[in-house]
């Protein structure tokens, strides 16, 4: 039986974490640090780490709709290359774009959080 300190049990829950969280997992589009497969591909690595940046950010600063929207377009376009064939994405170009996807996603979700609050304060002073 193996515990939570055996690394492979940390790897394998990571793993069911990533697929749970909808990710394909494929080895040829993921990363490895140290022979161990990431948990999440390489898109979803730049999507998360891209949230990460961007809740902070999106909070501190009032960052523009557009700018959400024209980052998020970025990850749409490179799947949409790669998925009709047009051109071969790489992990490094993934990254990058997933990286700005997850941030526009978080400042999108900002902007969200913060209409909703806005109307929610305004209805209260009714």
């Amino acid at each position: 039986m193996r515990t939570r300190k055996d690394p492979y049990a940390l790897w394998l829950y990571l793993m069911k974490l990533g697929a749970s969280a909808g990710c394909h997992q494929r080895p040829d589009r993921s990363f490895f640090f140290h022979g161990w497969q990431f948990p999440v591909c390489a898109r979803c690595t730049g999507v998360l780490a891209g949230q990460l940046i961007g809740f902070p950010l999106a909070v501190k600063k009032n960052i523009s709709a557009l700018t959400a929207v024209l980052c998020c377009e970025t990850t749409m376009l490179d799947w949409l290359l790669q998925y009709t064939g047009v051109k071969k994405s790489t992990n490094k170009r993934r990254l990058i774009t997933g990286l700005l996807g997850g941030f526009g996603l978080a400042v999108a979700y900002v902007g969200i959080i913060r209409f909703v609050i806005k109307k929610i304060k305004r209805g209260a002073k009714t």
